[in-house]
């Protein structure tokens, strides 16, 4: 497959190594872990000038760091982008004042998050806020005269901040160690609930003196805003007045771990007057943005109360009447989020579509679609004036920082370096897309990705790789965690299906796995595996390893009992093993009680029906077994009761435990751990 690859500003590419054409070696996993990082394009608000995050490893630490780098895109020298926020200093979430002549961040230089600020033209940087807590997120009203600020705060404190600081000081000091709950959640994804919701407040910027108060504006919204635990102020808009804001909110209550009932509230923004615009929907709504007039609020909205990967609809409220309209009812796919035009006229997003990820916009006249961005992977982007930058990422590179025009026809010009570009002796596995026809006859994709060293006519040991989700997609994008180049990059091929229950093929593709986690998805594997293997005469079928993790660490353990013959070992990280253990342990019930039709008590049989520990008499292919203790999602006992029905069983095994990881390996050093020691086991049982 031939990719659009982006081409670096002259001086950028002159200051490479020039040895780009004399790679000697496969990528691993010490080069993912330490390359540099860059995200969060953002536009000055006339277009002209770009600010974007590098994130940088220390290995001896084993922390990161990130700086702010700034490019001028009018002039037309030839100098690279250049770093602005403090040599030091590890900072995030820039933004821009209205007039753009302020460039404010976040960083906890002083001991706690707060906010910043610094002139654009240059100058030093000005602390803002000396709040009693950390600021989780800040959005500044389009203005720029206030400020929304997020705090995890305890209810009963209020708008006193320091109430809450006294809290957890107390808490802290307490000799007694228990917890005692009387609803859910008592715990959401790694953290153990200690009573506090996170809130948003506002307040006035302009004062000499720092910020050490603000107006509570969700006080009488009860729930978390943002959400956890993946939440931001992406569900929060300022009105374009000033005088109202807008966010999406789930109320916390004893029915939240079995919902996903999301409204959408506006309220002044003294805090008064919260209102529910969406109660009407018992699904989720989500991403609020005003239109130009402050008469119209778009956002997206799902309508299938309990199920989280329902499609994400385009919507339009009139806020007068609160009536409200599908803007493109036609275009099957999940919108990412809602960027309007400057003229008004347009909706910019994001959405998966056939194992890319690319940018479009809709219009809001007549729901149209037209793609902006295509190839590959858009993480993110931003829209102002004549440019639009956006950071791109595919199955050869991390997120590469770029520009283009408003309708993308313009030339795209890199801003930062590609993957191949950082590490110019890294041979890159080439990667091809195929498809075949999978479960009832309807066609599936999937990708298969070259050994770096690759030679035709030679056969290669393959590692067939299981996404998660399941509501997920294996596709043409960059990975941290599962990067198929690791892989590749040791000397194996890389198959990937992205088989019934993805994203990207149609709403109807991704419901099919709902109730069927073990037959439909699994024809399409099957199927997949041996199509690859007649299309790709290299796949060396007698030496292939499964792996997988969440959803695909459940579909390797239910492959160890129920189609183990094509493997010489399997890897089940954080995968659901135990599956009615896992409908009363998880803490979002509502993803477990969608896909399996209910409670474990209601429907007992939906449970046992893919149950990977009913097939444990038929386990025999040596496997590994990872989970991090911090994992609420999929709890620990999962994987160590794999680990143990392997072991009783006389099966060749190992259990990979990270006490302090959650349901990813995050840690720098412990992502290498994890894969030096799949890599190991890997090549115990297929070589390389």
């Amino acid at each position: 497959m031939t990719l659009r690859h982006a081409i670096l500003p002259l001086a950028l590419a002159l200051s490479l190594p020039a040895a780009a054409n004399a790679a000697q070696r496969g990528f691993e996993v010490r080069d993912m872990a330490y390359m540099d990082r860059h995200s969060a394009p953002t536009l000055s608000p006339d277009g002209r000038v770009l600010v974007f995050a590098k994130r940088t490893v220390d290995k001896e630490t084993n922390k990161s760091s990130t700086t702010l780098w700034m490019r001028n895109l009018v002039t037309r020298d030839n100098a690279p982008p250049k770093q602005v926020s403090p040599e030091g200093w590890s900072v995030n979430s820039p933004a821009f004042s209205a007039d753009a002549k302020t460039l404010y961040f976040m960083s906890a230089k002083s001991g706690s998050m707060q906010l910043y600020s610094m002139p654009v033209a240059g100058g030093e940087a000005k602390r803002l806020t000396d709040f009693a807590l950390d600021v989780d997120g800040y959005k500044l009203s389009p203005d720029g005269k206030q400020v929304a600020l997020a705090f995890a705060v305890f209810p009963d404190c209020k708008a006193d901040l320091a109430c809450t600081k006294k809290k957890l000081d107390d808490e802290a000091a307490r000799k007694s160690t228990g917890l005692l709950f009387d609803r859910m959640f008592i715990r959401h994804w790694d953290a153990w609930n200690d009573g506090r919701l996170n809130r948003v407040f506002a307040a006035t910027l302009g004062g000499d003196a720092m910020l050490t108060s603000a107006t509570l504006l969700s006080g009488d919204v009860h729930g978390d805003i943002p959400s956890k635990p993946f939440g931001d102020l992406s569900d929060f808009a300022w009105s374009p007045d000033g005088k109202s804001v807008a966010m999406s909110v789930r109320q916390s209550n004893r029915e939240e771990p079995w919902s996903t009932n999301f409204d959408l509230w506006l309220v002044n923004a003294d805090g008064s007057g919260a209102r529910n615009l969406t109660a009407a929907n018992k699904a989720w709504d989500a991403g609020p943005v005003f239109s130009a007039d402050g008469k119209t609020l778009y956002y997206r909205a799902m309508a299938r109360p309990g199920f989280e990967a329902d499609r994400f609809a385009l919507m339009a409220m009139d806020i007068a009447s609160g009536k409200t309209k599908e803007i493109a009812p036609r275009w099957d796919a999940s919108a990412d989020g809602i960027t309007l035009s400057a003229d008004g006229k347009w909706i910019y997003t994001t959405a998966q579509e056939l194992g890319q990820h690319p940018l479009f916009r809709v219009s809001l006249a007549n729901g149209e679609v037209e793609s902006v961005v295509k190839d590959g992977s858009i993480s993110a982007f931003d829209l102002a004036g004549p440019t639009l930058a956006f950071s791109r990422n595919t199955l050869q590179t991390g997120d590469v920082i770029a520009t283009t025009s408003p309708d993308g026809k313009a030339p795209v010009r890199a801003i930062t370096p590609s993957a191949s570009q950082m590490l110019p002796d890294v041979a890159w596995g080439a990667f091809e897309q195929f498809d075949f026809i999978g479960w009832n006859g309807e066609t599936v994709h999937g990708y298969v990705v070259k050994p770096w060293n690759f030679e035709p006519g030679k056969k290669y040991p393959v590692a067939f790789l299981i996404h998660g989700g399941p509501q997920g997609s294996f596709g043409n994008g960059w990975s941290y965690r599962w990067n198929p180049q690791t892989y590749a990059g040791q000397g194996y091929a890389v198959v990937m299906i992205d088989f019934h229950g993805s994203t990207g093929y149609g709403q109807a593709f991704t419901d099919a796995i709902s109730g069927h986690w073990g037959d439909r998805p699994l024809e399409d594997l099957q199927k997949g595996w041996a199509a690859a293997q007649r299309k790709y005469a290299f796949l060396d079928g007698g030496k292939a390893c499964a792996l997988g993790a969440s959803y695909g660490g459940f579909m390797v353990n239910w492959i160890a009992g129920n189609w183990n013959e094509p493997w010489k070992c399997l890897v089940s990280h954080d995968g659901v093993f135990e599956n009615n253990a896992m409908g009363y342990a998880t803490e979002e019930l509502w993803f477990s009680e969608w896909e399996n039709g209910g409670t474990p008590y209601d429907n007992p049989a939906g449970y046992q029906k893919f149950n990977p520990a009913n097939f444990v008499a038929n386990f025999k292919v040596p496997m590994l077994v990872i989970h991090g203790q911090q994992d609420f999602r999929i709890p620990v006992e999962q994987g160590i009761a794999l680990f143990t029905a392997n072991q009783r069983k006389g099966v060749a095994s190992q259990f990979l435990y990270f006490p302090d990881e959650n349901h990813w390996v995050l840690k720098p050093q412990n992502s290498v751990q994890w894969h030096d020691t799949v890599n190991a086991w890997l090549k115990q049982h297929i070589g390389q």
